[in-house]
């Protein structure tokens, strides 16, 4: 899974195995190594790939299927619930004076629950 997560993330940041390499200090082989799958990185080199690629090592690894470094929930979380999706586009387009609204709303909705469980 690494060598093709790799590939990947590089393309995405339209980086040449050669570009990537002088930006972690090794070479076009070694990364040509890693994403063919004859050798795999260090813990240091692994963070390093991942920093200049801004993703995760979860990612490069496997262990998440979202790249995006700013993902603080897996792929089962509500944010890729698609009709959750739908609700966080159209607040996202919401006015200010709606959002503020709903955000009033929601504080209400989240006091009367507490105030029923501490009853």
């Amino acid at each position: 899974m690494f060598p093709q997560r790799l590939k990947f993330a590089r393309k995405q940041k339209n980086l040449t195995q050669e570009e990537l390499a002088k930006k972690i200090k090794t070479t076009k082989g070694t990364i040509s190594n890693y994403e063919n799958g004859y050798s795999a990185p260090s813990n240091e080199v692994l963070s390093a790939l991942a920093d200049v690629l801004e993703t995760t090592t979860d990612y490069l690894l496997g262990r998440i299927d979202n790249p995006n470094i700013n993902a603080k929930y897996g792929p089962n979380d509500i944010f890729y619930d698609p009709e959750l999706g739908l609700w966080f586009k159209d607040i996202k387009e919401a006015s200010s004076e709606k959002r503020e609204e709903l955000k009033r709303f929601w504080e209400f909705m989240m006091q009367n629950e507490k105030n029923r469980k501490n009853n």
